[in-house]
């Protein structure tokens, strides 16, 4: 038997060249592996596993609302100065915004007048207690002077409870009311500016703070895809900020009702944000899998060999015994191929260096 060597560059294969094989519809040369290029290749097993699917959706970021505080105007007014914009970073207690507020001026207003009738309500019953106990004035004389004390009294507490509400003492006699944070975070909605009135009917807040540490992902899901999202599937997230990063998360919401508008399905994917990369409103991909599909058997996609418009893979049985063997692929997904026919569970594949091989049986 006359045997070839044939070097490659990245090591030395054995050709026996007495006897081609026939594999399939490929005609192979007998290859012998040498112990140097052993070392530089890989070989796989094939498997029976559940297929992946993937589902490529479009989102954009949003503040987690379950970690965010609102902040509401407490009286209607005028806003005098605003101290931040969107997007500053505030700590608890911090000056946000002044309002001047008519309502506020009015309840120090209301406070002087309780006052001065609580004094004068305290007098009138230390006289009428003087006189009861002296005999001189009537028992219901003095119950009518504690009752008009004590309807003093809750009139009083009325109104400095109201203060109390209506920002404490952030608040003066001058009717300005100081907007302070209530807590540390990011300004991520502003709805004032100064001039603007507030109204007492006004149900929108001035400002939202959020600490960004936990990110929402809203991606749409159009009508043809809905079934292929379930709760708990993976998503993997990138951005056209940070292209080479991957963020990954699960989807924990689905929305039970379609957008009126574009008629999209909203589905929510929870992210954590420690490093501050992801911002709201920005866009974002969303690549949707999960295993629930039927079963099949899968090799790496890198052992694949794409030639002449058909796929091919190099089946290893021994270091003399070498295929290459013609295969159909259902789909690729992540850096698994999923194949029809060609392949069985326990095949072994080459999935590197595996060019060098498919050349050298395949040669003519």
């Amino acid at each position: 038997m006359k045997k070839h060597i044939i070097y490659l560059g990245l090591g030395l294969i054995g050709l026996s060249a007495c006897q081609d094989k026939k594999t399939g519809t490929m005609e192979t040369k007998q290859v012998c592996i040498s112990d140097s290029l052993q070392k530089m290749i890989k070989i796989d097993t094939a498997k029976s596993t559940p297929m992946k699917d993937e589902l490529t959706l479009s989102g954009e970021v949003s503040f987690d609302e379950n970690k965010v505080v609102k902040v509401f105007p407490f009286s209607s007014g005028q806003v005098m100065e605003v101290k931040v914009s969107l997007g500053d970073k505030v700590t608890k207690g911090q000056t946000l915004a002044i309002i001047r507020s008519a309502d506020v001026a009015g309840s120090y207003t209301d406070l002087s007048a309780t006052k001065s009738d609580l004094a004068i309500n305290k007098r009138q019953l230390e006289q009428a207690e003087y006189l009861y106990k002296n005999g001189i004035s009537s028992e219901r004389d003095y119950t009518e002077a504690k009752e008009n004390y004590n309807k003093a009294v809750a009139a009083n507490s009325k109104v400095r409870d109201q203060i109390a509400i209506n920002g404490g003492g952030n608040t003066s006699a001058s009717g300005s009311l100081i907007i302070k944070a209530p807590g540390s975070g990011y300004i991520v909605e502003k709805n004032i500016s100064a001039g603007n009135f507030i109204r007492p009917d006004n149900s929108s807040s001035l400002f939202t703070i959020s600490d960004m540490k936990d990110v929402w992902i809203w991606a749409n899901v159009f009508e043809t895809d809905i079934a292929k999202v379930k709760k708990g599937y993976d998503a993997k997230i990138t951005t056209l900020a940070y292209p080479d990063k991957v963020f990954n998360g699960k989807i924990d919401e689905i929305s039970s009702v379609l957008d009126p508008d574009n008629k999209v399905m909203k589905v929510r994917v929870a992210l954590s944000n420690a490093d501050m990369l992801l911002k709201p409103e920005m866009f974002t991909n969303v690549l949707i899998t999960n295993k629930e599909g039927s079963s099949s058997v899968a090799i790496p996609a890198a052992a694949v060999i794409f030639d002449s418009s058909k796929n091919y893979v190099v089946v290893y049985n021994s270091k003399c015994d070498l295929q290459v063997r013609p295969v159909n692929v259902i789909k690729t997904v992540d850096d698994v191929t999923y194949i029809a026919s060609g392949l069985k569970a326990g095949d072994k594949v080459v999935s590197k260096s595996q060019l060098l091989l498919y050349n050298a049986l395949t040669e003519d």
